[in-house]
């Protein structure tokens, strides 16, 4: 009896990629705020309170994953949040934390 190895997929780089755009705070906090409404970049840079240089970043993380888009209004740039699917991995993401919490929780008693 032959076994075949799972075998990596484009599709699994693609989806690596993605998720490694949403693996650091910054974005995951610009994530929810694109998600109630768009920003500007300077709304974006007073809420993490970081030099644009470094909000530029990872906006561009962001856009580059295909997460968010951006437009301009005059001088300002404004960011969108492309898809809002990705709120759905977040939220199974806090349920995780809070099912391992209840089992530390557990394991204490």
């Amino acid at each position: 009896m032959t076994t075949t190895k799972p075998r990596l997929t484009e599709n699994h780089v693609a989806q690596a990629r993605i998720l490694k755009a949403l693996a650091h705070p910054v974005r995951l906090l610009f994530v929810e705020a694109l998600a109630e409404k768009p920003h500007c970049v300077c709304e974006l840079q007073q809420l993490v309170g970081l030099d644009m240089s470094t909000v530029s970043k990872h906006l561009s993380v962001l856009k580059n994953a295909g997460i968010v888009k951006d437009s301009k209004r005059g001088t300002q740039v404004i960011y969108h949040l492309m898809t809002p699917c990705v709120l759905n991995l977040l939220t199974c993401v806090e349920e995780t934390i809070r099912q391992n919490l209840k089992r530390q929780l557990e394991v204490l008693r």
